[in-house]
């Protein structure tokens, strides 16, 4: 059957959409796994181990299982290790100024964050880290020193804003502004596609505060506002999530390849 280059054209885009979606989807794996067994620990009878606790041993056996499949490699163990162990240092700040709390009790819990509460930020790692696999991942104009500056400033804003000025909107200019010109080449099919880099992280932020919504509805955690009841988190946090993911894509950068030029 004869296609028109229209609709020749409609086929292509279609299936490259297609298998971009399946590919962030496989990326995704570890997020799904991990946001599935804190769904299904709700519906777990009375146990002598408290939930958290539970998640904690079931975080680590994931974490193995992909590393065993070759799903991740040694390189992105360390980077979802180290992930793990700065989103705990954020967890403990944020729960001790009442930003959001952890509500059941545990035995692996200190300042009252359950050890599992760093596994959700190893699964966004283990999302970059399996995409930059999957996608053939490649910078072009990416100037590692400048951008891991601004990402340190945005992870320690996090932090001093609760006293100092919040530096947010500044430091949002600053990143846009470091990575004007760095574009990510990925694979889609047998095509190479380009995107901004800044514009990347504004997607991931989006479907992170998704995510998000998820796992406060599954009891992940809960912020002041769902004290009563849940409610959706707020759009704000998707520009948060947008620029706390620059952290992990800056450490996951390390050592993975050459930045290239925009010439080369």
């Amino acid at each position: 059957m004869y296609e028109t280059p229209p609709v020749r054209l409609l086929t292509s885009l279609g299936r490259q959409l297609a298998d971009f979606t399946w590919t962030n989807i496989r990326a995704c794996f570890y997020a799904v796994a991990l946001l599935a067994g804190v769904g299904a620990s709700t519906a777990l009878p009375a146990l002598p181990l408290a939930r958290y606790d539970l998640l904690v041993a079931y975080g680590v056996l994931l974490t193995l299982v992909f590393w065993r499949r070759g799903w991740e490699t040694g390189r992105d163990l360390v980077v979802i290790t180290v992930c793990h162990v700065i989103g705990l240092l954020f967890e403990l700040v944020k729960v001790a100024l009442g930003s959001w709390e952890y509500p059941e009790p545990a035995f692996l819990k200190v300042g009252g964050v359950p050890l599992y509460g760093g596994f959700l930020y190893a699964a966004v790692a283990s999302y970059v880290c399996r995409a930059w696999h999957l996608f053939d991942l490649r910078l072009t104009g990416y100037r590692a020193w400048p951008t891991g500056v601004v990402a340190a400033a945005i992870y320690l804003n996090f932090f001093t804003h609760h006293w100092l000025p919040d530096a947010r909107w500044p430091l949002a200019v600053l990143l846009v502004a470091v990575t004007a010109g760095t574009t990510v080449g990925y694979r889609v099919l047998d095509r190479r596609r380009t995107m901004p880099l800044a514009l990347s992280f504004f997607l991931i932020g989006f479907f992170l505060w998704v995510a998000e919504n998820l796992a406060t509805l599954t009891g992940a955690w809960r912020y002041p506002h769902q004290a009563d009841g849940w409610q959706p988190v707020a759009c704000a946090k998707i520009g948060a999530w947008a620029l706390l993911i620059s952290v992990t894509f800056v450490l996951a950068s390390v050592g993975r390849q050459r930045p290239r030029t925009a010439a080369g």
